[in-house]
């Protein structure tokens, strides 16, 4: 279940991080929160993430699927009709990558493919009713444990955090995301 999503990162950037090659042996001392205060936001970016995913891991693996079957067919039932060169897109990765995810959801009836209606070529997708059951299914305990943790909140922290999570993507991508997710 890798979760994988590479931005293109300058020449020459990861050597640059990596720093001398050939260590002198094990670190010991932590990175603290006095050398790098952002550390907190990560872990708990990491802790968040892992039970978020961690509900509808437990559905998926019931079909054999993956955190990429899980992507792919919420963007199809969040967007039905959608062309693949979108969904391409919205996840960032390879058509090969996305192929044999599409193919096994195609394959077991959860997503159908429609030729365009004027250009035969283009792929337009689908959830069944099977694949929006499943999306559904998916959805409510992630859905459950937001709403869980933005009840805790106020208005002004439920917008701050709304706020945090849209500054985190790409500059480049905002406005996209934006409106795909105002639909």
């Amino acid at each position: 279940m890798a979760d994988v999503n590479i931005a293109a990162q300058p020449e020459g950037a990861a050597e640059e991080t990596m720093g001398a090659e050939g260590g002198t042996g094990p670190v010991t001392a932590p990175v603290t929160i006095a050398d790098k205060p952002e550390i907190v936001l990560i872990e708990l970016l990491f802790y968040a993430y892992r039970d978020f995913v961690s509900d509808p891991d437990a559905v998926l693996l019931r079909y054999d699927f993956g955190r990429a079957h899980h992507r792919v067919l919420h963007f199809v039932d969040r967007h039905p009709g959608m062309r693949v060169a979108d969904l391409l897109d919205i996840l960032k990765i390879t058509k090969q990558s996305l192929g044999r995810v599409l193919k096994e959801l195609i394959d077991t009836g959860f997503i159908e493919q429609v030729p365009g209606p004027v250009d035969r070529r283009q792929r337009l997708l689908y959830p069944t009713e099977k694949g929006r059951a499943l999306s559904a299914r998916l959805t409510e305990p992630q859905a459950r444990r937001i709403g869980a943790a933005l009840a805790a909140l106020d208005p002004a922290g439920r917008a701050g955090a709304e706020r945090f999570l849209r500054l985190m993507i790409d500059a480049d991508e905002r406005d996209k995301v934006s409106r795909l997710i105002s639909r």
